[in-house]
């Protein structure tokens, strides 16, 4: 939770193009009420619609920063998650077909928070489809994020546990995180921010 606002905070402050992840997947909606087959077709237009619009940014002459609110990668996340066996398999080949043209990241920022916390920011949201969510869900999403950042290597990566603080809503909480982003990360770093609620 906050990583759009926290993608448009930093892209002002480095003078970057933000690239925004879609929110306009028609499948959605039939995924949050189960319908069949609906999560492979949200599955492969999230795959296809974040391969165009991080594929764009290879054809700028002159691209300077770019700060993106999605890691390519971790669409298989939702993948492994929603999708069954035969599913996984023909996903898989599309994602290995897009995968080598997609530009690796200098800087992977990973907002992490307990499933609970989640499961309050998300019934917050103004989606009422994202209301639906069960708690069970957002604790199967929360582990599968954290095992694929366990094993993550790509980029450097920094881990910012996001449970006790809200940077959404309280600017100082705000201030401390890019206090710890003008400082540079190397491999794998946590940042374990202290609340002040």
């Amino acid at each position: 939770m906050g990583k759009s606002t926290l993608a448009k905070v930093l892209a002002e402050q480095l003078h970057a193009r933000r690239i925004f992840d879609s929110e306009d997947n028609p499948f959605l909606a039939d995924f949050y009420e189960e319908k069949p087959g609906a999560a492979f077709s949200a599955q492969m237009y999230f795959l296809y619609d974040r391969y165009r619009r991080l594929l764009e940014t290879r054809n700028d002459e002159n691209p300077g920063p770019i700060v993106s609110d999605f890691l390519f990668e971790k669409d298989k996340i939702f993948a492994y998650i929603n999708l069954d066996e035969e599913e996984l398999k023909l996903y898989e080949k599309y994602f290995d077909m897009l995968a080598p043209s997609i530009p690796t990241p200098d800087l992977v920022i990973y907002l992490q928070a307990k499933p609970e916390v989640l499961r309050k920011r998300v019934s917050k949201k103004a989606d009422p489809k994202e209301k639906q969510i069960s708690l069970e869900y957002v604790e199967a999403v929360a582990n599968a994020y954290e095992h694929f950042f366990f094993r993550y290597s790509t980029s450097n990566l920094l881990v910012v546990d996001t449970s006790e603080i809200d940077f959404v809503e309280r600017n100082q909480d705000l201030q401390e995180l890019l206090r710890r982003l003008r400082q540079p990360v190397s491999g794998t770093q946590y940042f374990l921010p202290l609340g002040h609620g």
